[in-house]
This record gives structure tokens, C-alpha cells and sequence, in this order.
């Protein structure tokens, strides 16, 4: 298995190795092997078989002293560095990722972690503030999700951490998180020293930064209401200038009725079949009469 060829040549190790590499995400060993197989019906692959030819990788990789090893984390297997480069690489995981999340990010985030599936109230009993603005950051990081409803009053979401953060955090589940007695082991070591004060260093940056955040956040969202306001008072005076249109339109309609009555009046017309047109009369004064016959 470790020797495959496929029929072109090309090993098997490679095969896997090319895969692995231009993943995004961590692959699954199931999705390895489906793709594998996908033309070669009579290979068979399975997590032994795959974990072999991933040791294989990893020991040529120690031959050749490279950086990089293949190991599985977040639910599949990626490429990471060694631990001998943190030295190299702590300076650009402290100004990137840290960057990422701020110090009350990362303490709502542990809280989720460790009393997942919880709810946002209760995140807020044991932080003692609002959190809905955190963990909405948190959805958007892909590092939190909703999980379902709570059976509680109101039926509140529940929150539980995702693939994503057992990949950023360099885990493969959430089993391996350290227990409360292990942090303040960690904590108390002098090797945590540099990497506590880097962290101080940058954290009034990221409370700056959140604060910023949050102030264009009740901003914008203080902005969508009053506009919503805005519209209501418009349509209102929308529907004010109508009536007083058609008010002005029913009083023009009324006029000419006023007039026409009135002159019906003056010629004592009340629809009698005359052929004489109303408001018409003898500049002598007379209404009505035949003169013809009084002549006579």
C-alpha cells in the first residue's frame, strides 16, 4: 500500500500529500479516501492504511529536517509547523491572530467552550455584563454557532464551538482543552512570562480597536431606527396632503352646483322641458311669460 502506483505513475504518498496540502480545512480521512478511490475502484482505503502513509510523509519530512509535519487536528488531517519555530513564529501569531479576538472575546469564547451548550443569559450571569455583542463577533469568526433552543422560559439559543475553533486553537476536540488546575499550572510557569506581557502589551490596542467597533455598531444601529422613524413621519404627512388635496377637490366639484342652483332660482327653471337655457332672462327684468299673447 505505502509503494501504490496509479497508472500514470504517481504514487499514492503524493497523491495524499497534494491533497492534504491544498485543503483550506483540515480533510477528514473519509474525505481522503473517497476521493482516492474515485477512479481506482480496487484500492482500499481506510484510517489505518491512511495514517500509515501519513507517517511515512512525516518521517521523510524528519529525514529532510523540514518545518512542517502532518498532523490531525480539528477533525481532519493539515499541515503545521513544528514547536521549535515558536520563537520565529510568535511575533506574527501575537500581531495576527490575537489581533483576531479580544481579551473579552477570547473570555466569552472560553465559557462557551467549557459549559458548552449554554445560553446568552448564561454567559451574562457569569460575566456579569451584556454579551450579545461578543457573541455575535464570534458567530461571524465562524468560531461559535447556534445549536438549537433551550427547554428554558423563552426558549433561548444555545451556543457550542465549531470545527473552526478546534483549528485555530490546534485541537481535535474539545476533550484535549486544558482543565482549570492545568491553566494555573501554565500561568505560574516563568516561560508564560514573555508571552503574558506581549499579551498586556496589546491589549489596550484591541480594547481601543473593540470599542471603536461597538461605538459604529450602536451607531449604525441608532441610524436604521431613525430612519424607519423617518419614513413613518413621511408617510403620515403623505396621507395629511392627500386629504386636504381631495378636500380642495370635492370644494372646486361644489361650486359650479352653487352657481347652477342659484340661477335656477333667478329663473324659476325646475325642469319643466324648456328648451330655454338656465341663468337666460329678458334684460327687462321679466322671468317667465308669453308677450305675444298679452299683446294681443
Amino acid at each position: 500500500m505505502l509503494d501504490y502506483r496509479f497508472v500514470d505513475g504517481t504514487r499514492l504518498t503524493s497523491v495524499v500529500e497534494a491533497l492534504i496540502f491544498s485543503s483550506p480545512e483540515p480533510l477528514p480521512w473519509e474525505k481522503l479516501s473517497e476521493i482516492i478511490q474515485k477512479d481506482e475502484e480496487e484500492l482500499e482505503l481506510d484510517y489505518e492504511s491512511l495514517h500509515r502513509i501519513i507517517t511515512r510523509l512525516n518521517e521523510r519530512y524528519e529525514e529532510n529536517d523540514l518545518s512542517f509535519r502532518i498532523e490531525e487536528t480539528g477533525g481532519g488531517f493539515t499541515f503545521v509547523t513544528q514547536p521549535r519555530y515558536h520563537p520565529w513564529l510568535s511575533i506574527f501569531q501575537h500581531e495576527n491572530a490575537y489581533r483576531k479576538l479580544s481579551q473579552s472575546a477570547i473570555e466569552t469564547l472560553a465559557i462557551v467552550a467549557y459549559r458548552q451548550p449554554i445560553t446568552k443569559p448564561e454567559v451574562d450571569q457569569i460575566r456579569g455584563v451584556d454579551s450579545g455583542y461578543i457573541l455575535r463577533q464570534l458567530l461571524e469568526k465562524m468560531l461559535v454557532k447556534v445549536s438549537g433552543r433551550a427547554d428554558s422560559p423563552g426558549k433561548p439559543l444555545l451556543y457550542k464551538t465549531t470545527k473552526y475553533f478546534l483549528k485555530h486553537f490546534g485541537i481535535n476536540s474539545v476533550d484535549e482543552l486544558p482543565k482549570p488546575r492545568e491553566i494555573d499550572e501554565i500561568l505560574k510557569d516563568d516561560d508564560m512570562a514573555d508571552h503574558r506581557r506581549l499579551l498586556m502589551e496589546r491589549q489596550m490596542e484591541l480594547e481601543e480597536g473593540e470599542a471603536t467597533e461597538m461605538i459604529e455598531y450602536y451607531e449604525e444601529k441608532r441610524g436604521a431606527e431613525t430612519d424607519e422613524v423617518d419614513a413613518g413621519e413621511e408617510d403620515s404627512d403623505s396621507v395629511i396632503e392627500g386629504v386636504t388635496e381631495t378636500e380642495s377637490e370635492l370644494k372646486e366639484d361644489e361650486k359650479p352646483l352653487r352657481n347652477t342652483d342659484k340661477a335656477d332660482e333667478l329663473t324659476g327653471d325646475d325642469d319643466d322641458g324648456s328648451d330655454e337655457e338656465p341663468g337666460k332672462y329678458p334684460k327687462n327684468g321679466a322671468v317667465s311669460g308669453n308677450s305675444s299673447d298679452e299683446a294681443d
